[in-house]
């Protein structure tokens, strides 16, 4: 018999309790998940320094309340295995901001789960594409290409203390439904 998993909304709700458990456990994933994912990209201090950055209690409320991201967890039972969020860019236009699953849970399609899930969201959003950024030496990379996402550019974003995010700009159609097939 297979595992069950379960995508849910996360943050920004009216219960800041539930809000405060939702980034503690986004938190306490990145700090799973990262090490593996760029493990042998980053040096150790660039990675905590991103953590720090990016996965704070205060910069997850932040990405939440304030620059308006959605996010969702994925679940296996009551135990949170993954996260991604994703916001508004310009009109039509999203962009995939985190998309992670701890490595016991990588290969088994929870990463496109998620995926159809905010595309879910964002036909009912009115967006046609969605954009994203990955690292140039990120296996995710691969991924993402199988996914119909094709390379549009590439920056090289300073995030402070001498430390560079050097991306690869990725972008996909938000495909239709399956019931907009026509039938």
């Amino acid at each position: 018999m297979g595992e069950i998993f379960t995508i849910r909304r996360a943050g920004a709700n009216d219960n800041d309790n539930d809000d405060d458990n939702d980034i503690n456990a986004i938190g306490y994933l990145a700090q799973q998940i990262w090490p593996d994912t760029y493990g042998e990209i980053l040096s150790p201090e660039q990675l905590k320094y991103m953590l720090d950055l990016f996965y704070n209690p205060d910069a997850l409320s932040r990405q939440m309340r304030v620059d308006k991201h959605q996010f969702i967890i994925i679940e296996r039972g009551e135990e949170a295995i993954g996260f991604a969020s994703w916001g508004p860019v310009q009109p039509g236009v999203a962009k995939l901001h985190k998309l992670y699953v701890l490595p016991v849970g990588q290969g088994k399609g929870l990463g496109r789960a998620m995926l159809d899930f905010i595309y879910s969201i964002l036909r009912e959003e009115g967006a046609s594409r969605l954009r994203l950024n990955v690292n140039r030496h990120n296996k995710a990379q691969r991924f993402y290409e199988k996914l119909g996402f094709k390379i549009i550019g590439s920056e090289d974003i300073d995030i402070g203390h001498g430390y560079y995010m050097n991306d690869f700009i990725m972008e996909a159609a938000v495909p239709p439904s399956e019931h907009e097939d026509g039938i």
